[in-house]
């Protein structure tokens, strides 16, 4: 990050420079007060995420500013639109979608010019343009925080008093959503998005002073009235006056935050589609859920919803447009309840599954779930977010894919030096992971329930069906495009040109070592009577083994078989 201006070096225009700043600045103040926004967060779920949202969103605008820099010398426009398409590939959460739209919205503005009045139109189109995303607009939440900031400052003027009275419209209408929101008041605090936005701005403010407004706050979360401080000692930038590093007391009184129920499940992922088919999208997901926030434009959204039926919702996403980067996250009671409070979950599971039917069969069991579609393995970047979503200090982290090994243990590292305990669980594939989540007990010692899943992972023997796309060589002898590999433990051990009849080789293979339970996981485009077809072929064959089938949905292998 660059050096704090002097007051003689108060800027007159943003240019890219300064947006770079300002982006570093917002990342670094969030980084700093991430714990403090987890802990207020009740409004719209009490799952104590929205500060590691907000700052996962801003490390994805920062770094699509840095990549920009790295590769030329951008102008202002280039560097405002690289923050808003960051933000908005790496938005989190409901807070984080929100601010995604929130800079996509100033990035218009600020393309064409730098100065105070551009600032206060720009700031004006952010809190329109955030609005019109969000189904139900609430106030006493970002939304209103974002018009307080763009009213304050409507009359435009020099880009310092902009900022300014943009800063403290802001601070002004945060204290008074505590008062606006039911729950908010119930739980004492003020709401965490819209505290989130206030630290942004106040990174803008600095950025254009080099002066960092005192980050006094009060039990609420609410800032206190206090005048910008100068450079170093106490209440200089980046120190909170009177605050050692986080809020004193946290939200209070703890045992009125509500526990309202709501849907179980929250949504988010990419969508490359037109605008036609996201206005139906948006429709067809308002129906389904709560929370409903779709940004973005130019064919890339991204969509956050709040639903019960976490498939049918990925399922609107796939007929509407391409759905990737999805992102399942179950709100457990506990969690919720513990995270309300300020504090982490005691353990949690991240497992990475092909096809939404497997992610919300494992979210049900109470797994962060990260999706992989065929050839296109998550990054570590995804892997490391569904750790820091789990908001737990204790995770299993369960690959389910030989590729990923190498990929999961780095993640992991990362994970340990953020002070999260890991267990990195070897699982070679998804039936692994069914296995491992099914004895998983988060009561028990945490040696205990990984010694446990990993035992059960390595007692499931696992077979893949798939179709060849090509002509090749393979260790069952040479297979044409349009033939049906059966793959047990990673290799091809069948070739066949049906898929039933070489499903059943498969399952005859691995039940000739024994085996007491067969669990099948079909795809949406495998045909319907495979799995009875089956099922029926091990009552019949193998009078004491159960089996269990469950469906993957869309975007997984065919036929997955696990053995135990």
């Amino acid at each position: 990050m660059s050096r704090a201006r002097q007051p003689s070096e108060e800027l007159v225009q943003l240019d890219a420079a300064a947006v770079r700043s300002w982006c570093a600045r917002s990342l670094d103040a969030l980084g700093r007060e991430r714990e403090e926004i987890d802990a207020i967060n009740v409004y719209p779920v009490a799952d104590g995420d929205t500060g590691t949202n907000l700052y996962l969103t801003a490390e994805a605008a920062h770094q699509a500013v840095e990549a920009v820099f790295a590769a030329s010398a951008p102008d202002t426009a280039e560097t405002v639109r690289a923050m808003a398409h960051g933000a908005l590939l790496g938005a989190r959460g409901n807070s984080g979608t929100i601010l995604s739209q929130l800079l996509r919205g100033m990035a218009g503005v600020l393309a064409e010019g730098g100065d105070g009045d551009h600032l206060a139109r720009a700031l004006a189109e952010a809190a329109s343009a955030a609005r019109r995303a969000v189904a139900h607009p609430v106030e006493g939440t970002i939304l209103t925080v974002a018009t307080a900031a763009a009213e304050a400052c409507a009359g435009g003027g020099g880009l310092i008093d902009v900022a300014r009275n943009a800063h403290r419209g802001s601070r002004t209408a945060l204290a008074a959503t505590s008062g606006q929101l039911d729950v908010l008041e119930r739980a004492g605090v003020v709401d965490a998005g819209g505290r989130g936005l206030v630290t942004v701005l106040g990174a803008l403010l600095e950025t254009v002073t080099g002066q960092a407004p005192a980050a006094r706050v009060d039990d609420s979360g609410a800032f206190e009235d206090v005048e910008l401080s100068g450079g170093g000692g106490e209440g200089g930038p980046g120190a909170p006056v009177g605050v050692p590093g986080h809020i004193a007391h946290g939200p209070a009184p703890h045992e009125e935050c509500p526990t309202e129920g709501g849907p179980a499940y929250e949504v988010i992922y990419l969508l490359e589609a037109d605008d036609t088919a996201v206005e139906l999208l948006r429709a067809r997901l308002d129906a389904l859920g709560e929370s409903l926030v779709v940004v973005g434009g130019d064919g890339l959204w991204n969509v956050h919803v709040h639903v019960d039926d976490a498939g049918a919702a990925v399922e609107a996403g796939v007929e509407a447009g391409r759905p990737h980067r999805i992102r399942i996250t179950h709100f457990a009671a506990d969690s919720a309840a513990s995270t309300a409070r300020g504090e982490r979950a005691q353990r949690a599971v991240v497992a990475v599954v092909p096809g939404e039917g497997l992610a919300g069969l494992c979210a049900e069991a109470g797994a962060t779930t990260v999706r992989t579609r065929p050839g296109e393995p998550p990054a570590g970047d995804e892997l490391l977010d569904a750790i820091r979503r789990a908001h737990a200090r204790e995770v299993v982290l369960l690959p389910n894919d030989t590729d990923l090994r190498q990929t999961a243990a780095t993640v992991a590292e990362h994970a340990r030096a953020e002070g999260i305990r890991v267990a990195l669980i070897p699982t070679r594939a998804a039936v692994q992971g069914i296995a491992a989540l099914a004895v998983h007990e988060p009561d028990r010692r945490f040696d205990e329930d990984v010694v446990a899943m990993t035992a059960a992972a390595g007692a499931t023997r696992y077979a893949e069906l798939a179709v060849a796309e090509r002509q090749s060589f393979t260790s069952a002898g040479v297979c044409q495009a349009g033939d049906v590999l059966g793959l047990i433990e990673g290799d091809v051990a069948v070739i066949g040109t049906d898929l039933t009849d070489t499903a059943r080789t498969v399952l005859d293979r691995m039940l000739s070592a024994g085996g007491e339970l067969v669990t099948l996981v079909v795809a949406d485009d495998t045909p319907p009577g495979l799995a009875p077809d089956l099922e029926a072929h091990v009552r019949s064959g193998y009078l004491a083994v159960d089996t269990t089938t469950y469906h993957a949905g869309a975007g997984a292998p065919p036929l997955l078989i696990g053995v135990e």
